[in-house]
């Protein structure tokens, strides 16, 4: 499943991050690449310091506080997110993310892209994924985030005109599983709808009672 996720960062929260990683020093992406990664990638991160560590929390409490972000990933833990920007004539090619990612080697279920300037600011910078369905290029407005399972081919176009900036990172699921994510999460929009329309119904505990049961069957301890 992929998932594009509006207002991650509102304004506000968006502006306050801006100016934290502006505080940073940028270097060589190709620093945190794998062995085969770094042979396609073109880009410069913020390096090691207060501003990448007050950037990091920034993210990973705004993911967490996004209710279809938390519904749709289970997140357990996160790998510590980068912030990546590309001037005109940097790019990604195709690559894979790592399966173990961190310091600890978590296990890397999903991956994350949040947005951070407008689309319209730059040209190129397109995150492509090959799919089952073809190819899909997403480019979205600042603040929001596109989830997609840390098993797909990816890349990232080359910019042509202004600056593309991005932070990065990646989920552990408290369910491995791609396709039972995807259940557990239709069943929690039919059932918050259901209640939303009807309230405590028995349609609503019918399904809220499938998806407690489903997560006793999946979920990992």
């Amino acid at each position: 499943m992929i998932l594009c996720i509006g207002d991650v960062l509102d304004r506000d929260a968006l502006a306050d991050l801006r100016e934290t990683v502006a505080a940073g020093v940028f270097v060589d992406g190709v620093l945190s690449s794998g062995w085969a990664s770094r042979l396609v990638k073109n880009n410069e991160q913020l390096g090691a310091g207060p501003a990448l560590a007050a950037a990091q929390d920034k993210v990973i409490a705004a993911l967490k506080a996004n209710p279809v972000f938390a519904g749709a990933v289970l997140p357990r833990r996160f790998a510590p997110p980068l912030f990546a920007r590309y001037e005109p004539g940097m790019e990604f090619g195709t690559h894979m993310d790592n399966p173990l990612m961190g310091p600890d080697h978590m296990r890397a279920d999903i991956s994350v892209t949040i947005f951070l300037v407008e689309p319209d600011s730059y040209d190129g910078g397109e995150l492509v994924m090959e799919t089952t369905g073809g190819e899909a290029a997403y480019k979205l407005a600042a603040g929001s985030a596109v989830v997609y399972p840390t098993t797909v081919l990816h890349r990232v176009e080359p910019v042509t005109r202004g600056r593309r900036e991005v932070a990065v990172t990646w989920a552990q699921s408290l369910v491995r599983r791609a396709d039972e994510r995807e259940i557990l999460f239709d069943l929690d929009r039919v059932a918050r709808s259901i209640f939303e329309r009807d309230g405590k119904s028995e349609e609503f505990e019918l399904i809220n009672k499938s998806s407690a049961n489903l997560k006793r069957l999946w979920v990992e301890s």
